[in-house]
């Protein structure tokens, strides 16, 4: 790989970060999120920047672990560990951060990318935005949140029943949800975000921090991180599973 994968650009008291893989429509591997992990700390120790944009090039905001990138790892538990450790990282990181969050969603969010989305303060998707979860296809066990927080939003029998069923939700469902705050066409989502960092900029920045803070106290924060491990330490033990490695293949068109 060559090139950055997470762009920074930080103009006075906006920053925006984009995932910039558009040609493996932003899946995700542990170059993209370590670079994720360094631009987000740019942020959060510039006193300039009030709010954090976060997007994606290209068609897709992101579709999850790079699958390709599991069926040739030598050691698919070492590898596991690794990527689910680094987006367990960028999710508490985006939670942690003072400045508050939008996500600007357009295309699949599939997998564990769920879990950047999840990690926002603000969200606008797309109209041709959707989730899908994808693991039971595969044989993967759940990461990026959709055990750790996504059931805690939706409640659990809805959460369930996307899952087991391997169910798509379209824009207008998240944000019926309240997954996702606006819907708008592919054409309109930038006013959208213009039109949220400008409230936010007009707003006292101690009292966005503060309010943003509370919504995710030690207690809470301590148990998402948690919840968050014990998904890395679930994915590790089935990734490597037969099933899971016919599972991957199966998916991929190529031979186990």
């Amino acid at each position: 790989m060559s090139g950055t994968l997470v762009l920074c650009e930080i103009d006075g008291a906006i920053a925006r970060l984009t995932l910039n893989r558009p040609d493996r429509h932003n899946s995700l591997v542990p170059e993209l999120l370590e670079e994720l992990l360094t631009a987000i700390a740019e942020v959060r120790r510039n006193d300039s920047a009030r709010l954090m944009v976060l997007a994606a090039a290209g068609r897709s905001f992101s579709t999850g672990g790079d699958l390709a990138a599991f069926h040739e790892a030598e050691d698919v538990a070492a590898y596991s560990t690794q990527l689910v450790g680094l987006l367990n990282e960028a999710i508490l990181a985006l939670l942690d951060l003072p400045q508050p969050v939008i996500a600007r969603v357009q295309g699949p969010v599939t997998g564990g990318s769920l879990g950047l989305v999840l990690a926002a303060d603000l969200v606008v998707l797309a109209e041709d935005a959707f989730l899908a979860p994808y693991y039971v296809e595969v044989g993967f066990s759940p990461d990026g949140g959709w055990s750790a927080l996504l059931p805690e939003r939706i409640g659990h029998a809805r959460a369930a029943e996307i899952q087991l069923l391997n169910r798509r939700v379209a824009a207008e469902e998240v944000k019926a949800l309240g997954l996702a705050h606006a819907v708008a066409p592919a054409a309109e989502l930038n006013r959208q975000v213009e039109a949220w960092t400008e409230a936010l900029s007009a707003k006292v920045d101690g009292g966005l921090r503060a309010a943003k803070a509370r919504l995710f106290d030690a207690a809470r924060r301590a148990s998402i991180a948690e919840a968050l491990e014990a998904e890395r330490r679930s994915f590790v033990d089935h990734v490597t599973r037969p099933e899971t490695r016919a599972g991957v293949a199966r998916f991929l068109g190529r031979a186990a």
